[in-house]
């Protein structure tokens, strides 16, 4: 079993990653999974934290419901830990068996597809019907 090397210059920092400044391709199974995985995490937690900033303005007077921020703000970190690393792990094996090199900028629409696929899901109870 090959072992998956984690290569100094193609894992970039966050603030390269975010910026889109890599302009070199990304080839290698670590590179693609951070970068995808990065936007899908920081794309989730935006939006998530809209959400508990509205959930906070409506409901800080109610006794139990000024908890429900803090319940919104928690799964907007621990669904991308979780579903998006298995899922950023597929988009990179995917990409590294095809040898197929990522561009920064489809990492981006990789990250952002993952979190409104994610929206999706929630705003049409698709999973309660299951």
């Amino acid at each position: 079993m090959a072992e998956v090397e984690f290569k100094a210059d193609e894992l970039d920092s966050i603030i390269n990653v975010i910026g889109l400044k890599p302009s070199d391709p990304v080839k290698s199974f670590g590179g693609i999974w951070y970068q995808v995985f990065l936007w899908a995490l920081f794309s989730s937690m935006f939006v998530h934290i809209i959400a508990t900033v509205i959930a906070f303005c409506r409901l800080r007077k109610h006794k139990m419901g000024r908890w429900i921020p803090v319940a919104i703000f928690v799964v907007g970190v621990v669904s991308p830990v979780t579903l998006g690393v298995v899922s950023s792990a597929a988009i990179a094996f995917f990409y590294r068996a095809s040898d197929v090199e990522m561009a920064p900028f489809y990492a981006l629409l990789w990250g952002l597809g993952q979190t409104i696929i994610g929206i999706i899901f929630s705003f049409t109870r698709i999973l309660a019907t299951l």
